[in-house]
């Protein structure tokens, strides 16, 4: 499949998504001065945020929908003075056409496919540099050559595959130089990101996230390492993706997927967590709702800089532990 298939793809999901808002913002199910975001959009539709994104910016551009001085964005036309209802869309009932549904529940078993191979590549990947071999991984889901390089364009666009001077799909190796790259770039964005989307951060939802790590602190570390990802994805949804600026949000969410599958398996290997990782966050939280984002940025700042210290200190530790007895029969190892 060529790029401009791939974005074909994805325009389509996109379309469906817009088609439906501006259905329902026609009839008045969506009210005006409604609040719109993303990610309770995305979960009523099964889909991902990056079509809503899109969606939501097109119909700004046709004068349905309104940025305010808020996240999201304000059913109503550009100019026209709106009070946000932040009702829940998901109590709403939004009405959704048989052939937009049939259409999106296709995109989620394509998304679903996604995200297998996605785990299984991350899987694997700490242990070397694996060939991915289009056919087999096409003959393991049942799907065709084209649906398999649509899934593979994506996961290079979001660096976690690449191709090879013999046009190879190749994934791996995840190197401590790797993993310090990416930690570079969360340095340069989140930060920055923080800093910006402070007035802008759900301050119920700050509230709610200081409390669970003022009770996590109080715990023994063995009885909440297991809730560490989810935190951490609460720290960033809240914190970090504040930020009204999409560009910035999606580069920060494509540079954290290969760090979040890696810091997965690591988990799953069993390797220990650190309890010093809920005390920075509850900093930097603490921080926040006190109303000092510089600081709250230097402190993600040193935040990082730690978190980038154990991953390494994990991977030296991987290094000297067999490889995976099983992987994808997709994947075949690659001798570097």
């Amino acid at each position: 499949m060529t790029e401009s298939q791939t974005g074909q793809s994805t325009r389509r999901r996109y379309e469906i998504v817009e088609d439906v808002l501006r259905r329902n913002i026609a009839k008045g199910v969506l009210p005006s001065g409604l609040v719109l975001l993303e990610g309770p959009i995305a979960d009523i539709l099964q889909t991902s945020r990056a079509p809503v994104q899109r969606a939501l910016q097109a119909l700004e551009v046709e004068g349905l929908v309104q940025r305010f001085n808020g996240r999201g964005y304000l059913v109503g036309r550009p100019g026209v003075a709106l009070e946000p209802n932040r009702t829940d869309i998901k109590t709403i009932g939004l009405e959704i056409p048989l052939h937009a549904d049939e259409a999106l529940q296709s995109r989620s078993s394509w998304e679903h496919i996604y995200n297998t191979v996605e785990r299984d590549v991350a899987g694997c990947v700490v242990f070397g540099q694996y060939r991915i071999i289009e056919i087999e991984l096409a003959n393991h889901f049942k799907v065709s050559r084209t649906i398999v390089r649509d899934i593979l364009t994506r996961l290079r666009e979001r660096g976690l595959v690449r191709k090879n001077q013999s046009s190879h799909w190749i994934a791996g190796p995840l190197t401590a130089q790797t993993i310090k790259d990416h930690f570079v770039l969360r340095r340069m964005l989140e930060p920055q990101a923080l800093q910006a989307g402070a007035n802008e951060i759900n301050r119920e939802a700050l509230t709610a996230l200081f409390d669970r790590l003022v009770a996590l602190e109080q715990r023994e570390a063995h009885d909440y390492l297991a809730d560490v990802e989810d935190i951490q994805a609460r720290f960033i949804e809240t914190c970090v993706l504040a930020t009204p600026n999409g560009k910035l949000q999606e580069l920060i969410r494509n540079n954290l997927l290969p760090m979040t599958a890696t810091e997965r398996l690591l988990s799953r290997l069993g390797l220990p967590g650190d309890p010093t990782l809920i005390t920075e966050l509850r900093l930097i939280v603490e921080l926040l709702v006190r109303g000092a984002p510089r600081a709250a940025a230097a402190m993600l700042e040193t935040h990082l800089d730690s978190a980038a210290n154990r991953m390494i200190a994990q991977m030296k530790i991987v290094a000297i532990i067999p490889g995976p007895g099983e992987t994808a029969d997709y994947l075949t190892r690659v001798q570097e």
